[in-house]
């Protein structure tokens, strides 16, 4: 018999009886509304009918897909079967809220078919994998929500909860402990987790992670500016030395470790910021590839930089990724980081370091000579160091960053650009610098010293910086207070910062970038703000007219010709790039 309105009925679960599905029927079966006259078969009328087509089973096979064959149906009615759900690894098996993370074949635990079949979940006549789908992509405050409308709705988001792999979370800053515990309960197979904190940490949140997670091998902390993180380093090294599947660990706010040693031989990448006065950091991971050591910008920072190097360089023979940020960095930390040969270093930053010189540049050249990022900001490098960067590097380095370093003329910047053929990214922030002004932007180094050094510069005040490149996609000139013309012939350029160029004229600006989709331009004259707005409004409108024209037969008029008309080669890649573009953005304060 044919129910128009059929009852919620829970999806069922592995292992469970029937009778919760009949104990829940019978009450419904008082109730019940009157089907129609007709046969459900045949559609002719029940009154002396007797119909010709076989009776519709009413035993279920276990056929359609493989995932009908983990649930067991009992044989009591006529009901329908319920509409093949999809396969298991199209399912997104990870609380993560991100749409660039909507990976569909990411190598990912497998998950047992019976637990995440949703045959009955559904609300009315919604499919389950609809109800899936809507309910994977809700917050988890979202989710817990929807958990409260129905015994369907629960079981669907009970599922979910334990189906996640990954776990973004804002922790509010009262009861925070009680919030993160009785969420990770719930995931119990979770595998990575990002917190946001808002209140004061301590390790009291690390146990509580250590003992929801125990399969935890990614796991990342941030904290807001006025949180106070307590861990130390002694419950820190506790940790790390506990998860033995932990592989990727990034905190901020590690001002209070005093010292750590870290004794792990899964975890690959290690970030720790607004460290402070270390008295020991010893590192016994022999699979490291990847570090970051952000140290805080207090001149009374006591912490031995060049034992730090020395050790590091030695415990971990694998390091491809190297960052550190440290007023103390200097030319003898350079030394000791490149006797440690590191075969398959890729990336080196090394930041804020006044005392890295043009020595240090030709150390790095002569131990590293395959670098593919470089990153010396805030050193004492000048064009000489820039021209030994490009005879060892010409045929790796992609992203050169030499922020803040007062020594560099717009002939050095040239000349990295016209000897860099991969080069792809460009940082040349607060080099082209005028003595006489006011610096704003340089808070950003949050060095006393380097504004001393800025204000002694003996640069001519007025430069010119002409770049012409195939391959740059990236060029930051934030803070060139010294630099009045610019030229950039750059068909691949698709961000330019020009924050603070506040002496650059107008009239002496050429941008040929077609590719071009933000100006960052704040702190800019007015003049300057409408000149860049024409250039990139005047590269968009011939962009989008490169269709030929050619006359009408009569001569009278001239006409723009459609492509598949035109006899003139077509370049794919350039159809691709007119119907992805987009105008330009000037963003201003």
């Amino acid at each position: 018999m044919h129910f128009e309105n059929q009852p919620h009925i829970p999806p069922a679960t592995p292992g469970g009886s029937t009778a919760s599905f009949t104990s829940m029927d019978i009450p419904q079966r008082v109730k019940k509304h009157r089907g129609s006259y007709n046969c459900g078969r045949c559609g002719l009328p029940k009154k002396g009918h007797v119909c010709h087509l076989p009776p519709t089973s009413t035993t279920t096979t276990p056929t359609q897909t493989p995932s009908d064959s983990s649930v067991s149906v009992s044989t009591s009615t006529s009901r329908q079967p319920p509409p093949p759900r999809s396969q298991c690894s199209n399912l997104r098996r990870a609380l993560s809220f991100d749409d660039n993370d909507l990976r569909c074949d990411s190598p990912e635990v497998d998950i047992d078919e019976s637990e995440l079949d949703l045959s009955g979940s559904g609300s009315g006549k919604l499919p389950a994998s609809c109800m899936w789908e809507i309910m994977r992509r809700l917050p988890p405050a979202g989710l817990l929500a929807a958990s409260k409308v129905c015994k369907g709705w629960r079981e669907t988001g009970r599922r979910l909860w334990r189906a996640a792999e990954e776990l973004r979370l804002r922790v509010p800053p009262r009861t925070q402990l009680v919030f993160v515990g009785s969420v990770l309960q719930k995931c119990p197979g979770l595998s990575r987790l990002s917190l946001r904190l808002e209140s004061d940490v301590d390790a009291t949140m690390l146990a509580c992670i250590a003992f929801s997670c125990p399969n935890l091998e990614v796991m990342e902390i941030s904290t807001s500016e006025t949180v106070v993180n307590r861990i130390t380093g002694d419950e820190l090294g506790r940790f790390v030395a506990d998860k033995r599947c932990l592989t990727s660990l990034k905190m901020e706010g590690c001002s209070n470790l005093g010292g750590f040693v870290l004794c792990s031989s899964s975890l690959s990448t290690l970030w720790l910021s607004d460290l402070h006065c270390l008295s020991k950091m010893v590192f016994n991971c022999p699979n490291m590839k990847e570090i970051s050591l952000d140290f805080s910008r207090q001149e009374n920072d006591t912490t031995d930089i060049i034992a730090m190097v020395d050790g590091l360089g030695r415990s971990c023979p694998r390091l491809q990724n190297i960052h550190v940020a440290s007023v103390r960095l200097s030319h003898a930390a350079v030394l000791a980081l490149t006797a440690a040969n590191l075969r398959g270093l890729r990336m080196l930053s090394l930041v804020l370091g006044t005392e890295i010189t043009d020595a240090s540049v030709a150390a790095i050249s002569q131990s590293y000579s395959k670098l593919e990022l470089l990153d010396l900001s805030g050193s004492s490098i000048s064009d000489s160091g820039i021209g030994m960067i490009c005879n060892v590097f010409p045929g790796t380095i992609s992203r050169l960053l030499l922020a803040l370093c007062p020594n560099i003329t717009s002939s050095g910047i040239q000349f990295a650009t016209a000897q860099l053929p991969l080069l792809e990214l460009m940082d040349c922030g607060m080099t082209i610098c005028d003595p006489s002004c006011q610096y704003p932007t340089c808070d950003e180094s949050g060095d006393f010293e380097l504004q001393s050094t800025f204000k002694n510069k003996l640069h001519l005040i007025y430069q010119k910086l002409i770049i012409k490149h195939g391959r740059l996609k990236k060029l930051s000139l934030w803070g060139c207070s010294g630099l009045d013309a610019l030229y950039l012939n750059c068909p691949e350029l698709n961000d330019l910062n020009l924050n603070s160029c506040k002496n650059l004229h107008p009239e002496r600006v050429l941008l040929q970038c077609p590719s071009l989709e933000s100006v960052h331009a704040s702190g800019c004259h007015k003049l300057l703000i409408g000149a860049i707005q024409s250039q990139v409004s005047n590269n968009f409108a011939e962009m989008e007219n490169q269709l030929p024209n050619k006359r009408l037969a009569d001569g009278s008029k001239r006409i723009r010709v459609p492509q598949f008309l035109s006899q003139q080669p077509y370049d794919e890649d350039k159809k691709r790039r007119r119907i992805g573009s987009r105008p330009c953005i000037v963003l201003v304060d």
